[in-house]
This record gives C-alpha cells, sequence and structure tokens, in this order.
C-alpha cells in the first residue's frame, strides 16, 4: 500500500528483456532514498507501478516486471536513463499524506495539455472511457504515483494542478505533451460500484 507521496526521482540503469521471446522485463533502477532500507521481497512503486525487489545493492533495486504489466502500464517504453517517481510501501504507523493508492495500474492516459500559471501549472490528461465512471471533481487519482486532486472531469479527460513542489521533485514536472502516464483510480469507487450492483441501490438506502 502507497500514499502517492513520492519520496525519490530515481533512474532506470538498466532494462533486460527477459522470458519467452523476452516480453517480460528486469529493470534495474538507482534510488539511494528508497534502497537505504529495502530487502529482498519489499514493494517499491515504480511510476505508481507496485513492483517486488529481486536484489538490493549499491543504491540500486532490481525488479521483474511480467508482460501483464508492461501491457497495462507505461513501463514498456521507458529507456536507460529515464527519471522514474520512486515511493516505499507506507508503514502501517506513517501519515496517510496523499490517498489509498495500491500500486495496480488501471489504465494510462497521455498529456493532452500544460497550463503553466503563476503558481502552478494546470495540466489536462485523457482519460480511458473504462475510467471516466471513476474520476470526479475534487476527488483523488494517482498519475505516474502521484496522489493528486481533480480540478475537473470529462468522459474523455481530466484536469490536474500542480504545485512547484510537484512539478520540482517528481516526473510530472517534465512528462511532455503526447506522453503517456500511468493511472490508478480511487479504488473505493470501485468497490462501492461493486458493492451497489451485487446488492442493488434500494438494499444500500
Amino acid at each position: 500500500m502507497f500514499t502517492g507521496i513520492v519520496e525519490e526521482l530515481g533512474e532506470v540503469v538498466a532494462i533486460a528483456h527477459v522470458g519467452p521471446a523476452g516480453q517480460a522485463a528486469r529493470l534495474t533502477i538507482h534510488g539511494p532514498t528508497v534502497t537505504a532500507d529495502a530487502r529482498h521481497g519489499d514493494s517499491i512503486a515504480v511510476n505508481g507501478v507496485c513492483l517486488t525487489v529481486t536484489e538490493c545493492a549499491d543504491g540500486r533495486f532490481a525488479a521483474d516486471v511480467m508482460k501483464e504489466t508492461l501491457d497495462r502500464s507505461s513501463l514498456g517504453v521507458l529507456t536507460p536513463g529515464s527519471p522514474v517517481n520512486l515511493e516505499r510501501a507506507a508503514p502501517v504507523s506513517g501519515r496517510l499524506g496523499g490517498h489509498i493508492v495500491q500500486g495496480h495500474v488501471d489504465g494510462t492516459g497521455r498529456v493532452l495539455e500544460r497550463v503553466p500559471g503563476a503558481d502552478w501549472e494546470t495540466v489536462r490528461i485523457a482519460l480511458p472511457a473504462d475510467l471516466a465512471r471513476y474520476v470526479v471533481e475534487k476527488g483523488s487519482i494517482a498519475v505516474d504515483g502521484v496522489s493528486l486532486t481533480v480540478v475537473a472531469a470529462a468522459d474523455d479527460a481530466f484536469t490536474v494542478g500542480l504545485i512547484p513542489t510537484t512539478l520540482d521533485l517528481t516526473t510530472l514536472g517534465r512528462t511532455a505533451i503526447g506522453q503517456p502516464v500511468n493511472l490508478e483510480v480511487d479504488v473505493l469507487a470501485k468497490y462501492v460500484e461493486r458493492l451497489l450492483g451485487a446488492t442493488g441501490r434500494e438494499t444500500l438506502r
């Protein structure tokens, strides 16, 4: 479990394609902060994707990425030198600074527009049709693992406001128009939908 508060801007050191036909990948990532207390089997979110540490030494960690994850997220477009948002799993005693983030990406969007402001930047992101019902104004969404508040929501896109800290300390400060981003909607919305479908609206009134 994560909170969407990025701890460190890491960097992809190497990518090795593994498995049948090279459909899976092994990422090696430089991140001295998140590896300070990391051990084999720990979870670290990379651009919002929960990965399991397989090796850890000298400020770097390795993680294996299945084909399913590569297909459903933007990790497949990473190259050596790519910056990545990193966050360790939240301790039970920690503060929930953002919102509940599982690290299970629901889909990808693309940056459509960036509008600089005096103290922040407004970014509009394309929204897959099957995720639109989970995104609401003033609700929460994780974009590349960053917990953000939705400013406005439409059927095909949503906007968020990025403060200077987010622009400086995460990949969102440099994400170009047209570039893919990982999206994870608020898991509470999905559970509510499931409950309503299973029991009926009248039962929950």
